[in-house]
């Protein structure tokens, strides 16, 4: 969907990303914003279940710095990092029927300690710059808005207007909400999750569009992969008790896959995390990619040769591997390309 309309920005779908073609990021808004002109009055249609965070702060302060008025209409939804834009608006409409939702950002981590601290304080950050948002438009205290998102709250149009984050509540019917994966919330209403599973909005089914690439840093919004577990856990639970077999044993094929699939990215996670695996991360990627696990790979990688001692550089491995060096049936390896490996391996058997 074109982000620039018939003079109006036309935001549908999740911020940042497409699923299901449609969605919006901020440098599609920017462009929209240079071609509309800075000083022109401007109307920006929102409908939207969430999406990125860091998208969603770069359109909030590109329309707050627009000269003309911002009228920010919701549509249909706001929700998650959308109400941050819909902020951005010098007058917010709801459409009767439309719905608002205020929760704290999200987002998933695998490695460390570390790893788990510094996503500590980047949701702390973004929580508190959220926060300031929101209280500042809305004229509520920050702990008042602190507690609203840590609640997740659901707002009708009426009960937008009544907390201070939209304007008024406009006479004209809702359009029908924009499709988002709705179960990752809390606490959705039962018709959004609902709509979500009979129109197979799910972020486990779908891949971004090829022009939207993901950076798994900034899935914020996105469903974990326990949650997605405990969902088909619990929806697992609900086929058995009403004896659905052929969909009960589907969906047990499903949580088996996802939990191979989350155990292969924790193992592979770890193996690069290793300081063994430091001027070798092709050879520690090839020993996930074929099932080692971290412990037998740490021995691996700590009796070879680092890239530096002579082992062979990443294209000169990849390009071995490509070839199939080593494997029965091909032709044997150039010594000088596997030779420190060879003796690496022989020296891991042999302890």
């Amino acid at each position: 969907m074109a982000v620039y309309q018939d003079g109006e920005l036309v935001l549908y779908g999740i911020v940042g990303e497409s699923f299901w073609d449609e969605g919006f990021t901020a440098s599609e808004v920017l462009a929209a914003l240079a071609e509309h002109g800075r000083d022109n009055d401007l109307t920006v249609r929102l409908n939207s279940g969430g999406g990125i965070v860091n998208d969603a702060i770069a359109i909030y302060n590109a329309l707050s710095t627009h000269k003309g008025k911002v009228t920010i209409q919701v549509d249909a939804i706001a929700a998650s990092a959308a109400t941050v834009i819909a902020m951005a608006g010098q007058e917010i409409v709801m459409r009767v029927g439309s719905i608002m939702m205020i929760h704290d950002p999200m987002n998933v981590t695998f490695g460390n300690i570390e790893d788990h601290e510094k996503t500590i304080e980047q949701l702390t950050a973004y929580a508190n710059q959220m926060a300031s948002i929101y209280a500042e438009r809305s004229g509520n205290e920050l702990d008042d808005v602190r507690s609203d998102m840590k609640a997740e709250i659901w707002l009708t149009a009426e009960q937008a207007v009544e907390k201070g984050y939209a304007d008024k509540a406009e006479a004209a019917k809702a359009k029908a909400v924009a499709a988002f994966d709705y179960r990752i919330y809390a606490h959705a209403p039962k018709s959004l999750t609902a709509m979500a599973v009979k129109k197979n909005w799910s972020f486990e089914a779908k891949e971004p569009a090829a022009s939207a690439p993901v950076n798994p840093s900034q899935k914020g919004n996105l469903m974990t992969d326990k949650e997605r577990a405990d969902q088909l856990a619990a929806e697992l639970d609900a086929l058995k008790a009403n004896k659905d077999s052929a969909a009960s044993a589907a969906m047990q094929a499903e949580l088996a896959t996802l939990r191979a699939e989350k155990e292969a990215r924790t193992n592979t996670d770890a193996i690069m995390a290793l300081d063994e695996a430091k001027g070798r991360e092709a050879q520690a990627k090839a020993l996930a990619d074929v099932g080692v696990k971290v412990g037998a790979a740490k021995a691996v990688l700590s009796a070879a040769p680092s890239v530096d001692a002579g082992t062979p550089g990443t294209a000169e491995y990849e390009a071995a591997r490509a070839a199939g060096a080593g494997l029965k049936g091909n032709h044997a390896p150039k010594a000088d390309v596997n030779a420190g490996w060879a003796k690496a391996f022989a020296r891991t058997n042999a302890s």
